[in-house]
């Protein structure tokens, strides 16, 4: 028997009796790795897997994509960004869709985005996004003082987006399988404010289908232990230890704290969360797109696109629906056309279920 079957005969046996527990996961590489593997197929019904906002593009609101349309619009700039990000309809609009007119390019890393800047007379305008996994990498850039070197930044602090979840008291969690990207920079110690404020127990996991496994295994137990009134060993487990310490990346963490500041910023899906959003701070405001092209922005107005007022991408990130209670899911939205961001990115639950079939769900 492999140890996947084993690990999953545990969960059986520890989930026996109990009233359902639901495990919401933050980070669309594990929606992919429980998807591909099948993962919910070997659960018990009782235990429940949810798919939350874990997908850098797909909680990036609609405003943020508008506001950088209007800059190619009114401003000659060279635009990099992610591929993912460029595919993302708005308006009957991609940044795809400004390539025979704007110079928008598709980098790997931000840092491509740089060595454009250098080689470059126009200013060049990269559009950031992801969480605390990239922020150091877009830190490093704009520390690197570039001249004609911009960054319009859309990066959000992960931990809040938990928090704020968690406050909204709509869908019942039972327990978190953390992210473990995100956890490699910020460290285990990061989430001791989610664990105080909730007492919600939280496992960091690792990307292959025994480590989920294996974090599922240890968060049944743990909710058992806690309905049952008895105290666990801990409610923050770390199971992905061959990456993620205690602390967690001290250097990357500073380079953020230097680059970038703090504010309440929308998240698609959950509203405005306080705390979460990562522009550039005044210091280095010579590299932040919103204050370069200041004057650009002032007559910005965002709009509500009437196409995307069926997709229910936001209830999806808040673990209210699967995909497939979406009635635009795989009819009027498919990969090869999209309505929501979820149907775009490597890591929205939605484009994760086209892919692998209905058979895994």
């Amino acid at each position: 028997m492999s140890l996947g079957k084993k690990i999953a005969e545990m969960i059986r046996e520890e989930a026996k009796g109990e009233e359902e527990i639901r495990i919401m996961h933050l980070c669309g590489t594990h929606e992919d790795t429980i998807t591909r593997y099948g993962i919910r197929s070997l659960l018990p019904k009782n235990v429940k897997l949810l798919s939350g906002p874990g997908c850098p593009v797909c909680i990036t609101p609609d405003s943020d994509l508008q506001k950088v349309f209007h800059l190619l619009e009114k401003k000659d700039v060279i635009l990099t960004t992610f591929g993912d990000m460029a595919r993302v309809p708005c308006m009957g609009k991609t940044l795809f869709s400004f390539r025979g007119e704007r110079d928008v390019r598709i980098v790997y890393s931000v840092f491509d985005a740089v060595e454009i800047a250098k080689k470059e007379s126009k200013p060049v305008v990269h559009f950031g996004i992801g969480f605390e996994t990239t922020m150091p990498s877009t830190a490093l850039a704009v520390l690197d003082d570039v001249e004609n070197f911009y960054v319009f930044s859309s990066h959000r602090y992960f931990i809040p987006a938990m928090d704020y979840l968690l406050s909204l008291g709509e869908a019942r969690i039972d327990a978190f399988i953390n992210p473990g990207h995100v956890s490699t920079i910020v460290g285990v110690k990061a989430y001791n404010e989610i664990t105080e404020k909730y007492r919600v127990p939280q496992v960091i996991a690792g990307f292959e289908a025994n480590d989920v496994l294996l974090a599922v295994f240890m968060l049944v137990k743990t909710v058992k232990k806690l309905r049952a009134g008895e105290k666990p060993e801990s409610l923050l487990m770390n199971e992905y230890t061959r990456a993620v310490s205690y602390e967690g990346n001290v250097k990357a963490q500073k380079v953020m704290e230097e680059v970038f500041g703090r504010e309440d910023w929308e998240w698609r899906g959950l509203g405005v969360v306080p705390n979460s959003g990562a522009p550039i701070s005044k210091k280095y405001s010579e590299h932040d797109a919103c204050f370069a092209f200041e004057d650009v922005f002032e007559d910005f107005t965002p709009s509500e696109d009437p196409k995307k007022r069926a997709c229910r991408c936001g209830e999806v990130l808040r673990g209210l629906i699967t995909p497939k209670d979406c009635p635009l899911f795989m009819k009027s939205c498919t990969p090869r056309d999209p309505v929501g961001p979820c149907m775009v990115s490597f890591e929205g639950t939605c484009s994760i279920w086209a892919k692998y079939g209905e058979y895994n769900f």
